[in-house]
């Protein structure tokens, strides 16, 4: 993807800077969270969709069908194409795909930079890990990272209600193993493992199937969602951690 086009995309999205400190934005209602593949989500509430890190079908996303959803913002984590493919996309939405801190349509919404592989980010580059609220509830979507998270990251980051972390392994993401390390660290409410190998993989595919990560994460009560999506309220997050599991549909 080259640069000319996610400036194309940003056009319009006139994004004021903030501090760092991340503020509570004010909502309430219900927060829609739908599985599209991969680490894409929908995230519905507070009036807005926000889409993250919409893909190109392609070797482990072969299968899945391109999140080609109407949006109001949308986050990517890096611009590889199985996470920051943002052709075909209906409408004008924003677009952020760099570290920062932002207000964007009434929602303050915070790119943390992490490297995308163990190696300094020399192969993969840069990840953006997202953080923001929606519906009262305090999201942090950690895209396709593979780094151990640092004291300082941690700090930015919180304590999430919902976190969306990948499990599959591969060169530029958390295997099962460095997963489990991550929630230990940020203590998230709720677990959504994205990142793994799924029946849409082609040949090519290298990633590890859930299996790996839930029998590292045994004791932990897992819910099955038996779907792609899930509604969630401020007031009903458990004490955590529970980890929904959902399935492609």
């Amino acid at each position: 993807m080259k640069r000319r086009q996610f400036f194309r995309y940003a056009q319009g999205a006139a994004i004021a800077t903030l501090g760092i400190n991340l503020a509570a934005h004010a909502q309430g209602g219900t927060l829609g969270v739908q599985w599209l593949g991969h680490t894409c989500f929908l995230f519905t509430g507070g009036g807005q969709r926000i889409l993250v890190n919409p893909f190109k079908p392609l070797g482990c996303t072969q299968g899945f069908r391109p999140p080609t959803v109407a949006a109001d913002i949308v986050l990517i984590s890096s611009r590889l194409l199985d996470e920051g493919f943002i052709e075909g996309l209906p409408g004008r939405p924003k677009l952020l795909f760099e570290p920062g801190n932002y207000d964007v349509n009434g929602f303050r919404i915070q790119g943390i930079r992490t490297n995308h592989d163990r190696v300094g980010g020399f192969r993969f580059g840069v990840n953006v890990v997202w953080r923001w609220q929606q519906a009262g509830v305090n999201i942090l979507h950690l895209g396709g990272i593979a780094m151990p998270l640092s004291i300082e990251q941690k700090i930015l980051m919180g304590r999430p209600d919902l976190l969306l972390i990948p499990v599959g392994g591969s060169d530029k993401a958390y295997t099962a193993a460095e997963a489990k390390a991550a929630i230990e660290l940020l203590q998230p409410h709720i677990v959504v493992p994205t990142h793994y190998r799924t029946n849409a993989a082609d040949a090519t595919c290298d990633l590890s199937g859930i299996d790996d990560f839930l029998t590292l994460m045994e004791g932990t009560p897992v819910r099955r969602i038996g779907g792609s999506s899930f509604s969630l309220g401020s007031g009903s997050i458990p004490a955590g951690p529970v980890i929904n599991l959902l399935s492609y549909g």
